[in-house]
């Protein structure tokens, strides 16, 4: 039978344990600088609240290793930290499918191509295709999607169609050429106001020829 509970018996459901009291003098073996030691940063109010990855103040790790580069523009596969991972599937390996059937990422599970359905699926034009197949993925190579075409299946984008790529450079202006002037005939070139500038400048040289005989 229980004992009945009464004061004299009542005790904790787990063991208390007293809170660290410091400041309290230098008997109680916690005073002076109340188990923080001699100055620096640590033994400053606020010191324990720095952010996770503060180094005190020196170049942190994530800031002096190399980062792993990928595609970060708008028109990319959504991606994980940094690389795209996407599993590929060559057309070669949709001839084991019937002619007329679906082909979608979770029949390529059942068919043991793929292992889920995790990552994108992509498909490549490595291989012959002769079977007629509706094919889904989330993207595909252009010759893939020639060979499934041209065997009279259809694909279908899971994620859409990605718009094309614009150019980095823009591309120059091609600039216009003039086009060649005709030759001149004789009657042309005998009226071309050319010949009467000729004939002008010809005059003042034999007037001041004429000058140079006067002086003599």
């Amino acid at each position: 039978m229980p004992e009945k509970l009464n004061l004299s018996n009542l005790t904790p459901a787990q063991a208390r344990k007293d809170r660290k009291r410091v400041g309290r003098g230098l008997g109680s073996g916690k005073g002076r600088y109340s188990t923080r030691g001699l100055k620096g940063q640590k033994a400053r109010s606020g010191s324990h609240k720095m952010r996770p990855g503060f180094e005190g103040g020196q170049m942190p790790i994530y800031m002096r290793l190399g980062k792993q580069r990928g595609p970060y523009s708008k028109d990319a596969m959504p991606m994980g930290p940094h690389r795209t991972r996407t599993v590929a599937v060559n057309v070669r390996d949709l001839e084991r499918f019937d002619a007329g059937s679906e082909v979608t990422p979770e029949s390529l599970v059942e068919r043991g191509l793929i292992r889920n359905t995790k990552y994108d699926l992509k498909i490549l034009g490595h291989g012959d295709l002769s079977k007629q197949l509706s094919v889904s993925a989330h993207n595909f190579s252009k010759s893939a999607r020639e060979k499934i075409e041209k065997a009279g299946g259809s694909i279908t984008w899971l994620r859409g169609e990605p718009e094309p790529r614009k150019p980095k450079r823009r591309l120059r202006a091609e600039i216009p050429q003039a086009e060649p002037e005709p030759p001149e005939t004789e009657e042309e070139a005998a009226e071309s106001p050319e010949s009467d500038q000729s004939e002008a400048t010809e005059e003042p040289e034999s007037s001041s020829e004429a000058d140079q005989t006067s002086d003599e």
